[in-house]
């Protein structure tokens, strides 16, 4: 470090002050200190709380909007994209039970009827409850009310009313849904809408699977709202092979827009929820994806994004990831055929193998496997034959016990 003379010595060994040297050392300061430290702009996010580097690795093809936000420390720990607009799919269904609770009366009580529709929404994203509310309570007014009540930044209504799964919603603006909920709500809104996402199924209300992103990428607790819209012939969950019958997709591709540049033809999926005991991180993953891709795939690159998010509080399930083939395998209650279906897969997704056992032989010709794969995820089994995978036996699977 440079030294600088604030005295010098004089015949009798008395030190006196050099004014003059005083006057170069403070000209120093101030010419070095406009060198290493120039004025800085004004600072128009002070409130907004800081992001560490982002860990989020999005697949190629993916468009993606990401927002992580840990209640604890009051700060995000990923945003991707977080200002972008998607088209909402299902994710406005929080908006839209929001708006019914809004003025409830203080104790907040909800007709057993209209509390079924909303468990129905909440839960299983029924379509036909988020009609209702949708028309009863005047269509794209429900957004716009929410969006002043909230003060959402990138939310806005369909330009085609009818349409509700083409509302504009960011990872951003989700999170600050989820936070309202959680810290400014009243404890019954609260309590309600909470409680009904923690219990989400895993067949959704058009037997789509929908434990995706959040639900497959971290144990439980957690409290999941996710999003699908699109042509995705193959998501198909349970026992029943049903066709995609959803409200928010059957416009989609008629050139409305909710606002500029949010595209209404490529498919969506969407998670959205809080992981962690005490709901502490809010997740919010948006993500769009190319024209012809499957449900499988896309499921599998939303829940790879998600698990290489920054999440505190989120604990990733134990097991090893593996591809499957094949289309709706089923997912059985015993290593063995019969009539034991528990649910079926959507094709070629990714699932978490917990162990392994081996049981009946299955023959998908010219290969034979008695091996079968337990999905703790699922809560039952597939055969080996259905991994992508060349071994009969997966080399880094323990047994079951």
């Amino acid at each position: 470090m440079r030294r600088f003379p604030f005295t010098r010595a004089t015949a009798g060994g008395r030190h006196t002050t050099s004014l003059a040297a005083i006057a170069a050392f403070l000209s120093l300061i101030v010419a070095g200190a406009a060198h290493s430290a120039p004025a800085a702009a004004p600072d128009r996010h002070a409130d907004t709380p800081s992001v560490a580097a982002p860990s989020a690795e999005v697949p190629a093809g993916v468009t993606a909007g990401v927002a992580v936000f840990d209640r604890q420390t009051g700060s995000f720990t990923e945003q991707v994209n977080a200002s972008a607009q998607f088209r909402s799919a299902s994710i406005v269904k929080l908006l839209i039970t929001l708006d019914f609770l809004w003025n409830r009366g203080p104790d907040y009580s909800i007709p057993s009827t209209d509390r079924a529709r909303l468990e129905a929404m909440l839960r299983s994203s029924d379509d036909a409850a988020a009609n209702h509310y949708w028309s009863t309570n005047g269509y794209a007014s429900v957004v716009t009310r929410m969006v002043g009540r909230l003060g959402l930044s990138d939310t806005a209504p369909p330009v085609n009313q009818n349409v509700w799964g083409h509302t504009a919603m960011s990872a951003r603006d989700t999170v600050t849904i989820y936070r309202h909920v959680l810290e400014r709500a009243p404890a019954p809104v609260r309590d309600f809408i909470m409680g009904n996402l923690r219990q989400s199924t895993r067949c959704a209300s058009d037997k789509f699977d929908q434990h995706f992103g959040v639900a497959a990428a971290f144990d439980r607790p957690w409290a999941v709202k996710q999003g699908w819209a699109g042509s995705y012939p193959d998501g198909t969950c349970g026992r029943p092979s049903a066709a995609p019958d959803r409200a928010d997709t059957a416009a989609d591709g008629t050139g409305s827009t909710a606002a500029e540049d949010v595209d209404l033809t490529r498919p969506v999926l969407h998670s959205t929820g809080t992981v962690g005991a005490g709901d502490r991180s809010i997740v919010a993953v948006f993500t769009l994806h190319p024209d012809g891709t499957s449900y499988g795939k896309a499921f599998t690159d939303l829940t790879r994004l998600t698990r290489s998010l920054n999440v505190p509080g989120g604990v990733a399930p134990s097991g090893k990831w593996y591809g499957t083939w094949s289309s709706l395998v089923n997912v059985r209650s015993a290593p063995v055929l019969g009539d034991n279906v528990l649910t079926r897969l959507p094709a070629g997704v990714e699932v978490l193998v917990g162990c392994q056992k081996k049981g009946q032989t299955v023959s998908v010709p010219p290969y034979t496997n008695d091996w079968w794969a337990y999905l703790p995820q699922y809560g039952g089994y597939i055969s080996n034959i259905y991994i992508s995978h060349p071994d009969n036996q997966l080399p880094d699977v323990p047994l079951c016990s």
